[in-house]
């Protein structure tokens, strides 16, 4: 009767009625038990949370910071501890803790900690407020939707464990903190956007809204327009409309692919950053904006500086903060987790039971440059689960220019060992324009980009090899 009553299923419903939060982790750091009130406390569905790593729930923590850690390391009982952290959304979340390490035979498999949130609620109270009175101001069925108003994405999205990463994800933690101007820079599919969405979900305007807007993706006019908005005749079938900056007072303003933006535009913008306020396109009136801008650049700001992409003036107020995010092939480290991540998100999108990839998939994975780094390897995953009936990714599951890869690589040793040095040099130079030419979609001045060298020695390069 007694073993019957204090069974696992009834302990757990009873500790689901108790207002104190209750973890329990194993003897390597990862989430077996979280009660009710502490997915209440962490804001988390508790789903979400067991079986992840402490520090993947609690990225603000450290080894050294976390209590449950603490008491797993020293074996010794800590009571009432008091512990301000954020939460994987960027809460700031204050706690008394007290902690307890499990022990099995003399041998510490685990930890159990009790805290009580002391944060005051009146937050929450003021979040909804604030919705409820931003979903009221947009005028004319929510303009600005169609710019998305609202971030995505947490610090809890951004996966990986590789030093680069935890660097990265820390200043940018930082960054979050503060109403300073951001400069985001990294390849294409390094996760920009991903970073600047969690930014905005921890700092105080999370609240407010969030617009994106391409920078490359519009004329010069029409971007003016957008941005800054217009009053009725500054030009044919123009009307009295607000541009981005207006819609996004209070929030975040994310700039994406800042150095194709027009240079015009540019002084425009720097005006904003230095005192605040806008200039509808036609208009002699200035209006007082409160706004965090965000920019993003696909390639180093410097760079885009000496090629006059980027003003010089501008990229010295957008620098205030920079946040350099890696490469895949900076961080192949993450590899196993990203690809076992996305399994398992294409698992419950495509109703497949894929287990893992083989150590085969694993090794090529390693050795290719993923010019498209995370996207690409995402890409990769669903296409290949897509088509795919096992489960496990095999090689011949891959697409098909990773088979090409392997060979080329193979090929390429080969040869190279069976030719004279400026033959070798002449063969990987033009192999890399072709490359270059390929992933730019045949343009030139995105080659000479990817390349970094000037697009006149490049068209004389494509010329001297005669490459189509």
């Amino acid at each position: 009767m007694f073993k019957m009553i204090f069974s696992q299923k009834n302990v757990e419903k009873i500790l689901d009625h108790v207002e104190e939060g209750i973890q329990i982790i194993d003897g390597r750091g990862r989430i077996v038990y979280f009660n009710r009130a502490a997915a209440e406390h962490e804001e988390i569905r508790r789903e979400e949370a067991v079986g992840k790593y402490i520090l993947d729930v609690y990225p603000s923590l450290d080894p050294e910071t976390s209590t449950l850690l603490r008491a797993i390391e020293k074996g010794s009982p800590t009571f009432d501890i008091q512990q301000t952290f954020l939460n994987y959304k960027g809460k700031k979340i204050t706690t008394i803790n007290s902690s307890f390490a499990i022990k099995a035979k003399s041998k510490i498999v685990g930890a159990i900690e009790i805290s009580k949130n002391i944060t005051d609620v009146k937050e929450l109270s003021e979040r909804v407020v604030a919705l409820q009175e931003q979903l009221i101001d947009q005028k004319e069925g929510n303009k600005s939707k169609k710019h998305g108003d609202a971030a995505k994405f947490t610090f809890f999205d951004i996966i990986g464990r590789s030093k680069e990463v935890v660097k990265a994800k820390g200043m940018a933690m930082k960054a979050a903190q503060t109403a300073s101007p951001v400069l985001v820079y990294g390849e294409t599919g390094t996760g920009k956007e991903l970073f600047v969405h969690a930014m905005h979900t921890a700092s105080s305007r999370r609240n407010k809204p969030f617009i994106a807007q391409n920078c490359g993706a519009l004329p010069a006019s029409l971007l003016e327009s957008i941005l800054f908005g217009t009053v009725k005749g500054s030009f044919t079938g123009a009307d009295n409309r607000p541009g981005l900056f207006e819609l996004a007072n209070g929030g975040t303003l994310f700039l994406d692919e800042i150095n194709s933006m027009p240079l015009e535009l540019q002084v425009k913008l720097l005006r904003v950053l230095q005192d605040g306020t806008i200039r509808r396109v036609g208009d002699s009136k200035t209006r007082q904006v409160d706004v965090r801008i965000v920019a993003a650049s696909n390639e180093d700001p410097l760079s885009a500086v000496e090629n006059k992409r980027l003003r010089r003036d501008l990229y010295y107020r957008l620098n205030v903060i920079a946040l350099k995010l890696p490469e895949l092939r900076e961080r192949k480290g993450d590899i196993p987790i990203l690809a076992k991540y996305f399994i398992d998100r294409f698992n419950e999108k495509l109703n497949k039971e894929v287990m893992n990839i083989s150590d085969h998939v694993l090794e090529l994975f390693e050795n290719y440059d993923w010019p498209g780094n995370v996207r690409e390897l995402e890409h990769v995953i669903e296409g290949t689960m897509n088509l795919m009936d096992g489960n496990v990714i095999d090689v011949d599951c891959l697409p098909v220019y990773f088979d090409k890869f392997s060979k080329r690589n193979l090929k390429k040793e080969i040869d190279i060992q069976n030719v004279p040095l400026k033959e070798a040099l002449e063969k990987l130079e033009i192999e890399m324009i072709k490359n270059a030419l390929n992933e730019g979609d045949g343009n030139i001045s995105h080659a000479a980009e990817r390349l970094q060298i000037p697009r006149q020695t490049l068209q004389y390069k494509i010329k001297k090899y005669k490459i189509q």
